[in-house]
């Protein structure tokens, strides 16, 4: 069981629906951070072609299928430099659109998650809600769970991951200016620490449809602790070393025998079935 890794977020500005530049951008990014010993790398949501869209029809040109292009490019790299990679991009299967995170590493894709919980903002508008329970995928970087921008507001995600046994949280995202900086600066640490496992935030940056988007990713630990941050407005790569074995601990004896706290045995489940019901107006 693997104990230790290398981890990198990456906060770049994609540009809007320009495939070719935002895979030479994220293949650039890949290069530089495996040459700085990184293990995993996550990228921001929807990376490969831009979030502010004004219809389904002007998003569904610029979604691929998972498999597909972009996949088998970055499947390629991982092969060669022993990598595993996190991305966010627009994903066309049948008739659907989802807003999907893809996990990919040396022998090809682990797993792909699909946006749950969806504002009613940019391209998140027109892209469908999807069935099925989150999932954590086993790698040599440790055991991920992927969330999606938004869905860290909701609790209950970064929960059910870690309850799953996720040692580490991937969060692609596209937070806002003038709301992201809260989400990055409070919820994303919370998440961390009420859940005991690294929260690994690679928000994008720059402007796109009228919005600005706050950068700020950062890698916290266990704690809560803030192991690297970006600023708001440069492209940059962060860096962080992980040590699994902390996520792994979720009994804590502080003072043994007199200040003990577990994050999972100490919950009162058979208390919180309110949360599982359809909200009333």
């Amino acid at each position: 069981m693997i104990s230790k890794i290398k981890a990198a977020a990456a906060q770049f500005a994609p540009e809007f629906t320009n495939y070719k530049a935002n895979m030479d951008k994220i293949i650039d990014i890949t290069q530089e951070a495996a040459g700085n010993g990184a293990n995993l790398i996550v990228m921001p949501e929807c990376c490969l072609s831009g979030y502010v869209f004004q219809s389904r029809n002007e998003a569904l040109p610029h979604a691929q299928t998972i498999p597909g292009p972009a996949t088998a490019a970055l499947t390629q790299i991982c092969c060669e430099k022993g990598l595993y990679i996190i991305l966010g991009l627009l994903e066309k299967s049948q008739h659907l659109m989802y807003n999907s995170a893809v996990f990919i590493g040396p022998h090809g894709i682990i797993g792909k998650y699909r946006k749950t919980h969806l504002p009613y903002l940019g391209v998140d508008r027109f892209t469908d809600k999807p069935e099925g329970p989150f999932e954590v995928f086993e790698s040599k970087t440790g055991k991920i769970g992927m969330h999606i921008c938004y869905d860290v507001i909701f609790p209950e995600t970064a929960r059910v991951l870690s309850l799953k046994g996720a040692e580490v949280l991937a969060l692609p995202a596209n937070f806002p200016s003038g709301r992201g900086e809260r989400v990055s600066d409070m919820m994303v640490s919370t998440r961390a620490m009420e859940n005991r496992v690294y929260i690994m935030l690679a928000n994008r940056t720059g402007s796109e449809g009228g919005f600005n988007f706050a950068g700020l990713s950062k890698i916290v630990d266990p704690k809560g602790e803030v192991l690297a941050a970006a600023g708001a407005d440069d492209e940059q790569i962060i860096y962080a070393e992980l040590d699994l074995d902390a996520a792994r601990q979720k009994h804590l004896a502080i003072i043994p025998g007199k200040y003990e706290v577990d994050y999972k045995n100490h919950r009162r489940p058979e208390l919180y079935g309110e949360i599982t019901k359809p909200a009333s107006l």
